[in-house]
């Protein structure tokens, strides 16, 4: 009886295995806002620079010369040949996927063209980062739009900006802090900055980083919410860790701002935050779940660069937690605990270790898993959501969040990426952080003409500057 019960429970089939829903996206000629989802297989091509398929339409140079005028608008990371086709395809997709409004679809797609606040936050930062400025504040202000009167956001919205999806996923709390990481990520970009448009965003992360705020249980850590998985509601890292990116950047943007008792109050709130999650996470590894041997987590690397200067502990954490999710062919799990498929790498959970290897001068490893990525993409060139265990791409293709990070992790091989400030101990105000591509000092120092009083001229070392 035994053996029967032991081999039904063999034969029961996993999680299903998801087909490649399409190879790509491609725009209308003649209707540039206009997407065409590509089939798996199709035998379409690209022309060089856009993302119009080869035609005879009489609409096709226009089409294709404002499609090259726009990547020369920004930035095109990347140090080979391969590289910069992926960051070229991925910059093309946020452009097609941002739609006029600002929402960004996380794919085109049943089930994904929705907009999610954090895929939006993380692709705001990424056109930030090419260059794309004024794109980027399209998205925030649709976000801005979106938000209810507490602070926070739905799990996802309708594109047209009608409102939340009500499908009966609650809420996710980690737009609260997404969102105002988002905002000062566009901020603080190169480029010309715009103090109106800040001011005109500036309520927005007010009520978002107070709602983070208000989150915050008595043990310091934030209250149980759905988070990236989407499988459960939970005390989590990666909430936490979002939280607190959203603290320190609205904590910094009211420092840009002059308002040094908001950059005070929120620091404060970081700060506690900070040493909730080292009690709750750091004691266990920095586990998915506090006080508790829960598996490992991908947003582990949310503790570090660029979000956080890091410590030796979480470094050592992200390394256990890569070697404990990377699977045989090479991408990752989103945790050792993962309850999904087994078999199916995660391309932005994987995409998070090269954003993290080269913010953190690991530019070698970073580039052999922006290599993994790059290998693994469909027949037009797309990053898609999933990988297989054969190796071949899944499920959605392109999907916004991972074009975004792999756009960051680029952008951060070539150079120093500022990383979120912390409350400094020596000073009064936040201090933006960075570390140097060329080791001529140890450790991490202040960003060159942004270090505030009693840190300016030396490092501001992480004894009294944690986490």
């Amino acid at each position: 009886m035994l053996a029967t019960v032991a081999a039904l429970i063999a034969a029961r089939p996993g999680p299903a295995v998801p087909p490649l829903l399409s190879d790509g996206i491609a725009q209308r000629p003649c209707a540039p806002g206009r997407l065409v989802a590509v089939p798996a297989g199709s035998r379409s091509r690209y022309l060089a620079g856009t993302s119009v398929l080869r035609s005879t339409s009489p609409c096709a140079p226009a089409a294709v010369a404002a499609s090259r005028a726009w990547l020369a608008s920004g930035i095109i990371p990347g140090t080979t040949p391969t590289q910069r086709s992926m960051a070229t395809r991925a910059l093309l997709d946020l452009r097609l996927l941002t739609r006029p409004g600002g929402a960004v679809l996380a794919g085109w797609h049943s089930g994904w063209a929705d907009t999610w606040p954090r895929d939006s936050s993380w692709a705001a930062a990424a056109l930030a980062a090419t260059g794309h400025s004024a794109e980027a504040l399209g998205v925030l202000e649709f976000l801005r739009r979106m938000q209810s009167r507490d602070g926070t956001w739905a799990a996802r919205y309708w594109p047209d900006g009608s409102g939340p999806v009500r499908d009966g996923r609650p809420a996710e709390l980690d737009a609260v802090g997404w969102v105002p990481w988002a905002v000062w990520s566009w901020y603080t970009a190169p480029g010309r900055r715009n103090p109106a448009a800040l001011a005109g965003l500036w309520p927005m992360v007010t009520a978002a980083a107070d709602a983070a705020s208000r989150s915050l249980s008595a043990s310091g850590l934030p209250v149980a919410s759905m988070d990236y998985w989407e499988d459960s509601v939970q005390v989590t890292l990666a909430n936490a860790a979002a939280l607190r990116a959203g603290l320190r950047a609205a904590a910094d943007l009211a420092r840009l701002r002059g308002d040094a008792g908001q950059a005070r109050r929120w620091g404060a709130v970081a700060a506690r935050l900070t040493r909730a999650i080292g009690t709750g996470f750091g004691g266990y590894g920095y586990h998915r779940l506090p006080f508790t041997d829960s598996g490992t987590d991908t947003a582990v690397t949310f503790l570090g660069p660029p979000f956080a200067a890091g410590s030796p502990a979480v470094a050592t954490a992200v390394r256990g937690t890569e070697t404990s999710v990377r699977l045989p062919g090479g991408g990752m799990l989103p945790g050792s605990s993962w309850p999904g498929n087994r078999t199916l790498a995660w391309t932005p959970e994987t995409a998070f270790f090269a954003l993290y290897d080269a913010s953190t001068g690991q530019h070698r490893a970073a580039a052999g898993i922006l290599s993994w990525l790059a290998a693994h993409r469909t027949r037009l060139g797309e990053l898609p959501e999933q990988v297989n265990s054969r190796g071949q791409p899944a499920s959605v293709a392109p999907l916004a969040w991972t074009d975004a990070v792999v756009l960051l992790a680029l952008v951060s091989q070539q150079h120093p990426f500022p990383v979120l400030p912390c409350p400094c101990r020596a000073a009064s105000t936040a201090v933006r952080m960075y570390r140097p591509r060329r080791w001529s000092r140890p450790g991490w120092l202040p960003w060159p003409g942004r270090g505030a009083a009693g840190c300016a001229r030396t490092p501001c070392h992480r004894a009294r500057c944690p986490g």
